[in-house]
């Protein structure tokens, strides 16, 4: 049998395209699978041992060796003890193997009809696997893949021999395959199908790597490196928003992606069921990306808050409409395209907006400093804002201020200080109010349950009742922060009304 043996596994590793090793190895197992049945022991460890050079094979029942206490399946277990009895003066150890050579058994018409089935199995596994080793090799691609079929959850592509799935949430909106169609994707991600051990590949039509993908193909200076996308936001089969960087400053990375006459984005937006695309510029600078993102409207001015990470964009009247967009998508795709949050507000709303900042900022003066309405406004007019940059700026920037001799400046910086103290006072007095529950929450730091108990928030009850803007208003911490510590609030809620839908 020999000699068949290595006929057979050479016949097979060129049928089926694979490297003879894995044939061996499937010839191992499914000789030990036959022997097991022939034995009539399912559970029974059984290797099997081809050389690879005679075809000649071995068998070998084995077991695992345990300590005393873990000995639990004798069919393939053996303790330490009962192992040196059996060969005394053995070095083997715990965790290894003990191996009996068996006598080979010549197997019947139905066990090679089974060691047939485990082989073929094995080949195809293997066969599978080496296809998508070669798919993931260029899955930075375009891929162009064919419509096998059109289920419930998704469309199976069938792309170099290799079934790839494009699920439902992946497909540009109102989108419609037949089978046969050619259809372009991008590689997403690949899934464990179960417990088998078999692999999924996952493709997409909606994600921004294809977008830039499809780019790459129109635009030849992307590949070569003289231009690059830096950022993309998408509305799938409506609208999206892509900021490009030019490498080379003789190139205009606008008009390069746009092409003549609109050439290179029209034929995106063609392959995108007439997603409309918008090119901007991208910038290193916050003022200006924000800017060039919300293109086509023109802005006024903006102010950014680093602190809350937004950005107030101020628009003419006639300009509103087209910054925020069709249901505010124009504004929304900015947004996620420089990463900050955009407040838009009309000329008119701003200094209304900013009449009523200075108007608490001039009565936080008045009642704290104890000055009169005059030097409040000259305080506002000259840029402080808070108590704490009158208290601890440096004197000489308060005596460049007309009206402003040493002995003001010093009484100024005085009250401030005893303002502050006696806010701080306060605020450590209501930090004992708050509830031992909240300050144990994931989460939350002492400046957090500082400021909540400023606003009179402390029971968990009170924060688990806030709305995320509230928080962020009461707090100003980002938005992910105060989802999770409102989530973490709210989390005895859903505990108990588990435990009474359990009752």
């Amino acid at each position: 049998m020999s000699r068949e043996m290595l006929l057979l596994a050479e016949a097979l590793a060129s049928e089926k395209n694979v490297n003879t090793e894995v044939v061996f190895e499937a010839l191992e197992f499914a000789l030990s699978t036959a022997a097991k049945k022939k034995a009539d022991r399912e559970h029974m460890d059984v290797r099997v041992e081809i050389d690879r050079n005679t075809g000649e094979y071995r068998t070998f029942r084995r077991w695992l060796i345990v300590a005393d206490e873990d000995y639990t399946y004798p069919d393939v277990e053996k303790t330490i003890e009962e192992i040196q009895e059996e060969i005394p003066g053995t070095t083997i150890q715990i965790g290894e193997y003990y191996e009996e050579q068996l006598e080979n058994e010549g197997f019947g018409r139905q066990a090679a009809q089974t060691a047939k089935q485990i082989i073929l199995q094995r080949i195809r596994d293997a066969e599978r696997e080496q296809i998508l080793g070669e798919f993931l090799v260029r899955k930075d691609d375009i891929i162009m893949g064919t419509v096998k079929r059109v289920e419930r959850h998704g469309v199976i592509l069938e792309i170099n021999r290799l079934d790839a799935l494009l699920p439902r949430d992946q497909m540009i909106p109102r989108e419609n395959f037949r089978n046969g169609d050619r259809v372009r994707v991008a590689f997403l991600r690949v899934d464990e199908i179960g417990n088998s051990g078999r692999k999924q590949v996952v493709v997409s039509r909606t994600s921004n790597d294809f977008l830039v993908k499809l780019f790459a193909m129109e635009v030849p200076e992307i590949e070569d490196g003289l231009l690059e996308i830096k950022e993309v936001a998408r509305d799938p089969g409506q609208r999206a928003k892509i900021a490009v960087k030019a490498n080379d400053q003789r190139i205009d990375p606008q008009g390069t992606c746009i092409g003549v006459r609109g050439s290179r984005v029209n034929a995106v937006t063609n392959e995108l069921a007439g997603e409309r695309i918008d090119v901007v510029l991208w910038s290193p600078e916050t003022a200006q990306f924000v800017i060039n993102a919300l293109s086509p409207a023109e802005v006024t001015r903006i102010l950014i808050d680093e602190d809350k990470h937004s950005v107030d964009v101020i628009v003419a009247e006639d300009q509103l409409a087209l910054a925020i967009g069709r249901g505010g998508q124009n504004v929304r795709l900015a947004a996620d395209l420089t990463g900050w949050q955009l407040n838009i507000m009309t000329v008119a709303e701003a200094e209304e907006r900013h009449a009523a900042e200075d108007e608490a900022i001039r009565n936080l003066f008045i009642e704290n400093l104890n000055v009169d309405t005059e030097t409040a406004n000259i305080l506002v007019q000259e840029g402080f804002a808070t108590l704490e940059e009158v208290a601890y700026v440096p004197a000489e920037e308060l005596l460049e201020i007309d009206g402003f001799d040493e002995q003001v400046v010093e009484m100024l910086r005085n009250r401030a200080r005893d303002a502050l103290l006696t806010q701080a006072i306060a605020s450590e007095e209501k930090l004992e109010d708050v509830a031992d529950d909240m300050r144990e929450l994931e989460g939350i730091d002492q400046d957090m349950l500082r400021n909540l108990a400023q606003a009179g928030v402390t029971t968990r009850d009170d924060l688990a009742e806030l709305s995320v803007d509230e928080l962020i208003e009461i707090t100003g911490v980002h938005e992910e922060d105060a989802k999770k510590v409102i989530l973490a609030a709210r989390e005895h809620w859903f505990n108990e009304e588990s435990t009474e839908g359990n009752a």
